[in-house]
């Protein structure tokens, strides 16, 4: 089968609505809005003007939304929003493209949302990232100044990144540093984050005109309001004392917990163990490597891989014994199956409190 072009989409009305039910359970509404919320996001004047910049970073972010399918994120995006510019997807560039940069900027001034990529290097005047003469600093305050909103998508936009690890010989910082004063943003941290939250956000922006109620460091609950241990499939083995103790021995191949090869999990925010990557079927704890803290700009490069994390949520009572050398044989499948129906569990019932709250304006916006 032939996968239709990213630039010409063309999503069935079946396809759109499943993709916008995904995204309204991420952001822990009842299914019975993605009908709504496919009916808003249908309305072409309904479709906000975006502008997505590029500075320090690999374009990961910006992959894993183009490469993801059933429905591709990337065209569901082209369906939602109106995108003026975009350095990996445009077809100009040089000239072309700075002169279409402005153009958007002063057509949409006040009414575009600007989605930022990358961490932006301070030292030397901002020398080492420049994007037609001028320095990512100057890029980015021109173009946030006449932003409605901005969103800083992935952990180098939020707090710096790789690029600011160790030495940090650029300098290099997130983009809330360096935003005007009094302009609204929210962050979302990974690397990458999960396309879905992106577009979680973008769906909430259309259909209540407000970003989504954030914690202290900006990040929207919906997608950054619980640990990854709580949920993770391997959270029972933890509870019981089961613990893979080298990468391919037996623990480790039977899906026992991988917090003693300094998995991040038990001090790390966001949804992975609950929406999950490549269409919610795989994540990296899943697929046998511990989380490595990838949406705390405190955790990621700066601590050990391999160090061990302070468990932040209490032990659960167990009544179940430590692992035994018979036990290393077990398939892990009834755990896992328990902790998905807990999630799911998790998600409807939340779903209805947390509806009944969107029409009231959060009581502390930065909290």
């Amino acid at each position: 089968m032939v996968e239709k072009s990213l630039l010409t989409p063309n999503l069935s009305r079946r396809d759109f609505v499943k993709a916008l039910g995904t995204i309204t359970t991420a952001l822990g509404l009842p299914l019975t809005v993605a009908d709504k919320a496919a009916e808003a996001a249908s309305n072409v004047d309904n479709r906000p003007p975006v502008i997505w910049l590029h500075f320090q970073e690999c374009t990961g972010c910006s992959e894993a939304i183009l490469k993801t399918t059933h429905p591709s994120p990337a065209e569901l995006i082209l369906e939602l929003i109106n995108l003026c510019y975009q350095e990996t997807l445009m077809a100009d560039f040089g000239h072309s493209a700075e002169r279409l940069l402005e153009e958007s900027i002063k057509k949409y001034a006040g009414k575009y949302i600007l989605i930022v990529e990358g961490s932006i290097p301070l030292k030397d005047n901002g020398v080492y990232c420049k994007i037609g003469g001028k320095t990512a600093i100057d890029i980015l305050k021109h173009t946030a100044a006449s932003a409605a909103a901005v969103i800083n998508l992935g952990i180098c936009a939020t707090s710096g990144g790789i690029a600011s690890a160790g030495s940090n010989p650029t300098g290099a910082v997130g983009a809330p540093e360096l935003l005007p004063e009094g302009i609204p943003y929210i962050s979302l941290p990974g690397c990458p984050p999960n396309p879905y939250n992106l577009l979680g956000v973008v769906m909430f922006l259309l259909n209540f005109n407000k970003l989504p109620e954030v914690d202290s460091k900006k990040r929207p609950l919906f997608a950054y309001g619980t640990l990854i241990h709580e949920y993770c499939e391997r959270r029972a083995n933890f509870d019981a004392g089961r613990f893979a103790k080298e990468f391919g021995d037996e623990g480790h191949r039977n899906g026992f917990c991988l917090y003693q090869l300094g998995c991040k999990g038990p001090i790390t925010h966001a949804n992975c163990s609950s929406i999950k990557f490549n269409e919610g079927i795989v994540w990296p704890i899943g697929n046998g490597n511990p989380c490595i803290g990838c949406t705390e700009g405190d955790v990621l490069f700066k601590e050990s891989l391999f160090s061990h994390a302070m468990v932040i949520q209490p032990r659960l009572n167990s009544n179940v014994p430590p692992a035994t050398p018979e036990d290393l044989g077990k398939s892990p499948t009834a755990f896992q199956g328990a902790v998905v129906g807990t999630v799911l569990g998790a998600v409807v019932g939340g779903g209805a409190v947390l509806a009944s709250k969107l029409s009231k304006e959060p009581e502390d916006e930065n909290k």
